[in-house]
C-alpha cells in the first residue's frame, strides 16, 4: 500500500513539474484586446515575424475590456504581454492590475480612428447629428411633453427622431459593453448628444454617475442589436439588410467602401482627412499597453514595440496607414517613439 502511495505521489509530481515547465516557457508574444486595433497590430506582428529573429506574435481579438481584464490578471507567461485598446485604460483597470501584481504598464498611442455610422450603399445616405443618435438609441430620453423629465424611449423610426430623416425603422448593429468602440461611442455620440440639453448637461456637475447613467444607457427593446466583437459580421449584416445602420471603427468602413457608405455627422463625412484633422466630430486615439515585467522574459517585446512605432509602420506613408489607421503627426510620433523607447509608465 505504501509503495502504491509513493508511486502515486511520484506520478503527481511529474505531472506538476510538466505543468510548471509549460507555464514557464513561451517563445512568442501574446497580444489580446480591441477588435479595432486588431488589424493594425496583426499587420505589425506579421511584419515582425518576417524578420526571422523572433516568432510571429499571437494576436487575439477579445474586445478592449476583455483584453485589459486578461492583461491585468497577473504576471507570468500564462498571461498576455500586450493589450490592444480602442480607448484609454481606466483608473479602475490600473488598480485591478496593481492588485494582481501588474504594476508597471507602458502606454503607447499608436494613432487615431473615427467611430462611424455606416449603412449599405443600397440605402440613401443619412445626415445625422449626435443629438439624433442619442434620441434614437438612449434608453431614456427627454419627454416631448415635458422636456425636463425623462421617458422610456418612444421613437420607432428615424423620422420620429428628426422630421428631416427617412421613416425607416431604427435598427442599429453595434458592439457589446466589453468593447472599447462601445465606450467611445457612448462618449463621442451619446454623451455629446445628451449634452445638447442644458439641464441634462448640468447633471454632470451634481453627479457624474447619474449623468453617465442617463446619457450612456442604451435601449434594450431591439432597436440596438449587439453584434459581438466581430466587426466583419456587422458588415455582412448591413449588406443583407440595407435598412440597418452599423457602428464600428473607420478602418472597417475603408476596407468595405465598395459595399458601405458612412453617414455624415454634423455635416462632416467620415474620411481619412477629416479624422486626421480632427474635423470629424467622433475621432478617438488608439493604444497598446505593454506589461513591463514581461520584457526580457518573453523574447522580442522591445523589438516588437520598436517595429510598431517605426516610421515604416506608423509614418504618414507607413503600412498601417494603408490599413486605415490615421497616423500621428510627425511631432507627436517623435514623442510616442521616445516614450516607448524609454518604456514610460502610464499616467492617468
Amino acid at each position: 500500500m505504501a509503495k502504491k502511495l509513493l508511486m502515486s505521489f511520484a506520478v503527481a509530481g511529474l505531472a506538476l513539474a510538466g505543468s510548471a515547465h509549460a507555464q514557464t516557457s513561451r517563445d512568442y508574444i501574446s497580444i489580446v484586446g480591441s477588435s479595432t486595433v486588431y488589424p493594425f497590430t496583426t499587420a505589425v506582428a506579421e511584419q515582425f515575424g518576417r524578420g526571422g529573429q523572433f516568432k510571429t506574435p499571437k494576436v487575439e481579438s477579445t474586445g478592449t475590456g476583455g483584453g485589459i481584464k486578461l492583461f491585468c490578471n497577473g504576471v507570468g507567461v500564462q498571461h498576455p504581454d500586450i493589450a490592444n485598446a480602442s480607448r484609454r485604460i481606466k483608473q479602475t483597470e490600473v488598480d485591478t492590475c496593481a492588485k494582481n501584481g501588474v504594476k508597471d504598464i507602458v502606454e503607447i498611442k499608436v494613432g487615431y480612428d473615427g467611430i462611424v455610422l455606416a449603412h449599405s450603399k443600397k440605402a440613401p445616405n443619412m445626415k445625422l447629428t449626435r443629438k439624433d443618435v442619442y434620441l434614437a438609441l438612449a434608453k431614456q430620453v427627454p419627454d416631448p411633453a415635458n422636456p425636463s423629465a425623462f421617458v422610456t424611449n418612444p421613437y420607432k423610426t428615424w423620422k420620429d427622431v428628426n422630421s428631416s430623416l427617412p421613416a425607416t425603422k431604427i435598427e442599429v448593429l453595434g458592439p457589446p459593453p466589453t468593447s472599447g468602440t462601445r465606450d467611445a461611442f457612448a462618449e463621442l455620440f451619446l454623451e455629446s448628444g445628451c449634452s445638447t440639453y442644458p439641464w441634462i448637461k448640468s447633471l454632470k456637475d451634481v453627479s457624474e454617475e447619474r449623468y453617465k447613467k442617463v446619457c450612456d444607457s442604451i435601449r434594450e427593446d431591439g432597436a440596438y442589436i449587439e453584434a459581438g466583437e466581430n466587426d466583419n459580421l456587422i458588415v455582412q449584416k448591413l449588406e443583407a439588410n440595407p435598412a440597418a445602420v452599423g457602428i464600428f471603427g473607420y478602418s472597417y468602413l475603408e476596407e468595405n467602401e465598395d459595399k458601405l457608405a458612412g453617414s455624415l455627422l454634423e455635416g462632416v463625412s467620415p474620411v481619412f482627412e477629416t479624422i486626421a484633422s480632427g474635423k470629424y466630430p467622433a475621432s478617438r486615439p488608439l493604444f497598446i499597453y505593454v506589461k513591463k515585467a514581461h520584457i526580457g522574459v518573453i523574447p522580442g517585446i522591445k523589438e516588437f514595440v520598436a517595429e510598431y512605432v517605426s516610421d515604416k509602420a506608423l509614418g504618414q506613408e507607413g503600412y498601417l496607414a494603408d490599413k486605415g489607421l490615421i497616423p500621428p503627426s510627425d511631432v507627436e510620433r517623435g514623442k510616442i517613439r521616445a516614450d516607448a523607447t524609454a518604456l514610460k509608465n502610464v499616467k492617468l
